[in-house]
């Protein structure tokens, strides 16, 4: 899926009680409202309710349920919301799951005891996005709605290619993607919102309109 991205939260994954016979691991696989690492150029917040239309449908996923994987990792599956082996809960802390690790996969289930595995991840389509900038001026991404993919107990927790996002901020302000993610490495998309916060813009512009708004804010910037 072209469009899915991951991102990661350090709230340990723990071992869940469970009858005697069973083997469970569980923790939160997304926060709400809390600030991630610098993105390449930006920050990225996930809304309160942004899982709500997921829920609502009976998390769908990719058409198959959603899926736990270790490390995201087809070869690794955990379980399925659709086969009752995966739970996934909201509530104001952030999504919550609760996977049955089949006998199979009981490696897991030890480096999660052991604490040798201690992170969670997630992955989703963002159907729903707000760019916007913070106090400081730094660009700022809110996922409003997306549609979740899987939750992944991960050993090295990373932020991975953000380039979907950069497209999303591309598609807002109507510019080549490749020159947003030349903006993005030079740690220079806050340019986009000075224009828009110094002039009233058109609801939308031609890339080479864009460009050369960005351009009339400092005539000697190279992109």
């Amino acid at each position: 899926m072209t469009d899915a991205e991951r991102r990661f939260t350090s709230v340990r994954v723990e071992v869940r009680a469970a009858a005697a016979d069973e083997k469970r691991i569980g923790g939160y696989a997304a926060l709400f409202n809390s600030a991630s690492q610098n993105l390449g150029g930006f920050r990225e917040f996930i809304a309160p309710g942004a899982f709500n239309r997921a829920a609502s449908r009976n998390w769908p996923g990719g058409g198959v349920g959603v899926f736990a994987r270790y490390n995201h990792d087809d070869n690794m599956i955990l379980g399925n919301t659709d086969s009752g082996t995966l739970r996934l809960f909201v509530d104001d802390q952030g999504l919550g799951y609760d996977v049955l690790v089949p006998s199979a996969r009981s490696d897991v289930y030890e480096l999660v005891q052991r604490g040798d595995v201690r992170s969670s991840s997630f992955a989703f389509v963002a159907e729903d996005d707000e760019w916007a900038t913070d106090d400081t001026g730094f660009p700022v991404r809110t996922l409003r709605q997306v549609q979740l993919i899987d939750v992944a107990p991960v050993n090295t927790p990373a932020y991975l290619d953000t380039s979907v996002g950069l497209r999303s901020l591309a598609k807002k302000f109507d510019a080549p993607l490749e020159e947003v993610r030349q903006m993005a490495q030079a740690n220079e998309l806050t340019r986009f919102f000075k224009r828009t916060d110094t002039q009233d813009a058109p609801a939308s512009r031609s890339s080479q309109a864009a460009l050369a708004a960005i351009l009339a804010l400092d005539p000697n910037a190279s992109l």
